[in-house]
């Protein structure tokens, strides 16, 4: 039987050197749900959004994914974890500046290996579906920040994954720009069926989400509902 549970941090510690990130945080994400993780900088938000990724791994505590246990999980299964069931989107967009807009949609799909026709053809409605269409030969230098965050959106979603992970997708742009990005990332997110646990300092944006977690001091505290329809 499938259980509603996809992730699951359980009284997650993480230090950096002498400065502890997390101090028993833990946090439950259900398939689907479009959690937003909120506090102040320096709180911890990102980090533990980097320890449900299988990016860090916890110092102490547990970190689950679909009934596996991730943060016991040596380096080479956890990058093939985030290549094959996560996607990311970061503040910057962090896109590959050498490669075209399309060149860095199709890049998850070719580093797995997809035959390269095939990962074009999967990358380009991305484009078309994200109002980029005229872009897709267009670099990183050429396309505006709202632009480069769409180009980022589709890189993430392309190869359909099971949860997406955004810290702080809007935060390098403008309110209306950012709204738009946010519109598209629920948006693409429901059709597809993927869970997002979504970093942000800003209200705004985690109004998008089902649901709030707040980190203060290392550890997480639910706050009330604030879904969306």
């Amino acid at each position: 039987m499938t259980t509603k549970l996809l992730l699951d941090a359980r009284d997650v510690h993480r230090s950096f050197g002498a400065t502890q990130a997390l101090r028993g945080a833990s946090v439950t994400v259900e398939r689907g749900e479009l959690l937003a993780i909120m506090g102040p900088s320096g709180s911890g938000k990102s980090t533990l959004l980097h320890c449900l990724a299988g990016i860090y791994k916890p110092d102490q505590g547990e970190v689950w994914f679909d009934g596996t246990r991730v943060d016991t999980l040596g380096e080479a299964k956890r990058t093939e974890l985030r290549r094959d069931a996560f996607g990311f989107v970061f503040q910057f967009g962090q896109l590959v500046p050498e490669l075209t807009a399309l060149d860095n949609v199709a890049l998850p799909l070719l580093l797995a290996k997809m035959p390269r026709r095939r990962a074009y053809a999967q990358a380009a409605p991305w484009l078309e579906r994200l109002g980029l269409s005229e872009h897709g030969t267009h670099r990183s230098g050429e396309l505006s920040g709202g632009q480069a965050q769409r180009v980022a959106l589709a890189r993430a979603l392309v190869h359909k994954p099971r949860v997406l992970f955004a810290d702080e997708p809007t935060g390098a742009l403008d309110t209306l720009t950012g709204e738009n990005v946010m519109n598209l990332l629920v948006t693409a997110a429901r059709e597809e069926g993927t869970t997002v646990v979504l970093v942000t300092h800003d209200a705004r944006v985690a109004a998008y989400a089902d649901r709030e977690i707040v980190v203060r001091d290392g550890r997480a505290l639910t706050t009330p509902s604030s879904a969306v329809a």
